[in-house]
């Protein structure tokens, strides 16, 4: 019996460098099961373009993987697809690919799924309202709080708020949801991530963290009521720290996470400090998904020039999470 996990890995937007990082794949790195999901003809195309030898079989969940081999559910394209020219024709199929690798994960036949990225305004022109994977997945699982969580092998970054525009960041800061964020990511690097008694650091949401009142009351009314809540809950968690200061490397020795207030206050010095390395995994779900740390590249697709690093992380910390929650 294979004990190794089985591991489904979405295409991602046909346009983008998703389909030609699939082609980087090598199985036999990985221990475990890869299953990808996407056009066929796009995929093996996409490899060919840039030169790399692609060999595909089509995945039936009983069979036995072949080395060198990575299987492949076809999902066919609804509309032509060329390297860096979006379609809004494809933006359904796009969302039928992670239709497919979410149903897989919640009835088990899948461990985890890792994306590929996706661009979000082609779908948003298409009608349909989508703001992200986290929030499409979560809708999904049906899982009210999906936390993001970046990760590099020395830092990770969760959010509190997501893609949200920078004026509304403040009204989405209240004190059930911040709590429900910290139990959640507590919960999930003591399972998913194996950390005993992880230590989270909270950042304030303004400058010098309010500076007593200061320069904003969200600490006072808000986040320091909440860690202290967390506290007595028995959880390690404190703050709320300057964002300009949680980030040296004094602070960081002793946490495990950093919970950043909104989207371009922490993955900024993430993004600096693991580019093309880090991962994006969502928490709060009840199946496990990690993805790259880059958009689709429009500009390098089909070039050969994409880095495929950030995939192989994406691949083996979803290979570590399902393997620390056996």
């Amino acid at each position: 019996m294979n004990t190794e996990p089985t591991i489904v890995i979405t295409s991602g937007e046909p346009a983008g460098i998703g389909p030609e990082l699939i082609a980087f794949i090598n199985s036999t790195d990985f221990a475990a099961r890869l299953v990808i999901i996407g056009d066929e003809d796009l995929l093996l195309l996409r490899a060919k373009q840039i030169s790399k030898p692609l060999n595909l079989r089509p995945y039936q969940q009983h069979n036995k993987p072949e080395a060198n081999t990575l299987e492949v559910i076809n999902v066919p394209l609804y509309s032509a697809a060329k390297a860096g020219e979006l379609d809004v024709k494809n933006s359904n199929y796009v969302l039928k690919l992670l239709d497919i690798a979410c149903k897989g994960c919640l009835n088990g036949e899948f461990d985890a799924m890792v994306t590929a990225p996706l661009q979000k305004d082609i779908i948003n022109r298409a009608g349909i309202p989508f703001t992200g994977h986290t929030e499409y997945l979560a809708g999904l699982c049906d899982s009210p709080k999906p936390v993001m969580l970046l990760a590099t092998d020395s830092l990770r970054v969760a959010l509190a708020t997501t893609h949200l525009p920078l004026s509304q960041v403040p009204a989405a800061i209240n004190a059930q949801e911040l709590s429900q964020i910290i139990q959640i990511l507590h919960h999930d690097l003591s399972t998913r991530f194996a950390i005993d008694n992880p230590h989270i650091k909270v950042c304030g949401l303004n400058p010098h963290a309010g500076e007593n009142g200061y320069l904003g009351n969200e600490e006072i009314d808000i986040i320091i009521p909440v860690i202290n809540d967390m506290k007595q809950q028995g959880i390690n968690v404190s703050g709320p720290y300057p964002a300009d200061t949680v980030f040296t490397q004094k602070s960081l020795y002793d946490s495990d996470a950093i919970l950043a207030m909104y989207h371009d206050q922490g993955l900024p010095v993430l993004k600096h400090v693991g580019f093309n390395h880090a991962i994006n995994t969502t928490l709060g779900l009840p199946i496990i998904r990690t993805s790259v740390d880059h958009g689709t590249a429009l500009h390098l697709a089909g070039s050969g020039k994409a880095n495929p690093d950030s995939l192989f992380a994406a691949i083996t910390s979803a290979i570590t999470q399902s393997n620390n929650l056996r």
